[in-house]
């Protein structure tokens, strides 16, 4: 920025002094050239206004022309009469053409060799000047008289050159100014860059939670914004990758040890010893599949895509819920409500959540006992629910039965992978949804997905069935 306001001002700078240096170059001539038209127009009256007579002497009408003539700063005045100095200009004029004197002799040779007027430029090593000489000779008088203007040129650019000096003095002015406002504002400008870089420096694999304060709207907010996005999913994923890691190094232990205990105890040469052991192993395997089955599900949960949402009848996916739920047990199946409206869901994965509590209310109820499902609208919410008679929760249990490879104290660990209830939190979170739970030991449970979002008017039905069967 600095470097680009130096040039515009150095070219600006040059073109004025330019432009400035010509305009005093055609002053000094067009001034020189009126002073010669003023001399001619004397010369061709002929007339001496002392004694009214025509001029009988050149050198006569050089002295009338330079006391007519009022010079200009930085110009100066001669009177020749056959190459010498004659006439000078008056004490109140400063620049003193007589005490050069190579330009005095200079004047006199060409003023002998020429008898046309000339306008020329003189360098002497005191000065340069732009000088004008008239030649005046009368038929009258045999000398040769010539009256000469001329310009100290240097002194004329001197005053230029000092109008300039003080140009350049708040040029660089400027640019020091420009260059401290620039310095703060690219400082104030860059600070979040710098945030960026200090942070990411500051990031490890065992600490993700910096991050960086926003403030304004401008791009470089926007980058920072972009930035803690990043680092935000960038620990999710670290998150999720540890936990399945942990997940996977806890439960796939007990499994592992119980395969190689037996395998190393079995004897070989007994048949029913090796079948026993072979029903063991593929026991276990098969829980091992069914355990990492569910740890891919929950760490693809975390992921954007996990679901694809599109209108869903949830009255119909009611009713294929409960067909599908018959199959898992003699329960006497219900349903409480049926809900009459279309709803953005992720038909199959809502499925799986739903058919997931009612796997669990009826591995924890008794033949014959009453397991119901409902969907119902309450306000922007989606409700969807099951219900059962079985043994219910204990209190102390209820805040942590939906974390990972938790159970209840009145669950059966041989049963399951303790995953269920985590993966229908994790479906119902993509959702933008929750799960809530009312239960009380010995009274049963109801597990309710609430789903938050507003269909649209043209699709609600708002409509709610009651039926039981």
């Amino acid at each position: 920025m600095l470097a680009l306001s130096a040039l515009g001002l150095l070219v600006a700078g040059s073109v004025a002094f330019a432009l400035q240096r010509a305009h005093i170059v055609q002053r000094i001539d067009d001034s020189l050239q009126r002073s010669v038209t003023e001399f001619k127009t004397l010369a061709e009256t002929g007339i001496d206004p002392e004694t009214g007579e025509p001029f009988t002497q050149a050198s006569r009408l050089v002295f009338l022309a330079m006391q007519r003539t009022l010079p200009a700063a930085n110009e100066g005045m001669l009177g020749l009469v056959d190459g010498q100095v004659t006439y000078t200009a008056s004490p109140s004029v400063q620049l003193r053409l007589e005490q050069d004197a190579e330009l005095v002799a200079r004047l006199g040779s060409e003023a002998a060799a020429s008898d046309r007027v000339t306008l020329a430029t003189m360098q002497t090593p005191l000065t340069v000047y732009r000088v004008v000489t008239v030649p005046v000779q009368l038929s009258s008088d045999p000398a040769h008289s010539t009256f000469v203007l001329a310009y100290d040129y240097e002194a004329e650019l001197r005053q230029l050159g000092d109008i300039f000096l003080t140009y350049a003095l708040i040029g660089f002015g400027s640019l020091v100014l420009i260059g401290g406002v620039g310095w703060l504002l690219a400082g104030r400008l860059l600070a979040p860059v710098r945030l960026v870089r200090e942070t990411a420096q500051q990031i490890t694999d065992a600490d993700l939670t910096q991050r960086i304060p926003v403030g304004g709207n401008d791009d470089i907010s926007e980058l920072t914004r972009t930035f803690n996005d990043m680092l935000d999913r960038l620990e999710a994923s670290m998150t999720a990758q540890r936990q399945l890691l942990d997940d996977v190094g806890h439960e796939l232990r007990t499994p592992i040890t119980i395969l190689q205990g037996h395998l190393e105890l079995q004897d070989s040469h007994d048949p029913a010893d090796v079948e026993s052991v072979r029903g063991i192993a593929l026991d276990e395997l098969d829980r091992m599949r069914l355990l990492v089955d569910d740890l891919v599900l929950l760490a693809k949960a975390e992921r954007p895509g996990f679901v694809s949402v599109d209108g869903v009848e949830v009255g119909q996916l009611t009713d294929d819920v409960l067909d599908k739920a018959r199959a898992l047990g003699e329960r006497r199946w219900m349903v409480d409500a049926r809900a009459e409206v279309r709803w953005p869901l992720d038909y199959r994965r809502i499925t799986q959540a739903w058919l997931q509590l009612v796997a669990n209310a009826a591995k924890f109820s008794e033949p014959g006992s009453t397991v119901a499902i409902g969907s119902a609208v309450s306000g922007d919410e989606l409700r969807l629910w099951v219900r059962d008679e079985g043994t219910g929760i204990l209190p102390e249990d209820q805040s942590r039965i939906f974390d990972r490879f938790t159970r209840g104290s009145n669950g059966t660990r041989a049963e399951g992978s303790g995953l269920g209830l985590t993966i229908v939190s994790a479906i119902a979170a993509a959702h933008g949804g929750t799960v809530e739970l009312a239960s009380a030991p010995g009274a049963g449970s109801t597990f309710t997905i609430v789903i938050t979002g507003r269909p649209d008017a043209a699709e609600d039905k708002e409509l709610t069935a009651w039926a039981r069967f």
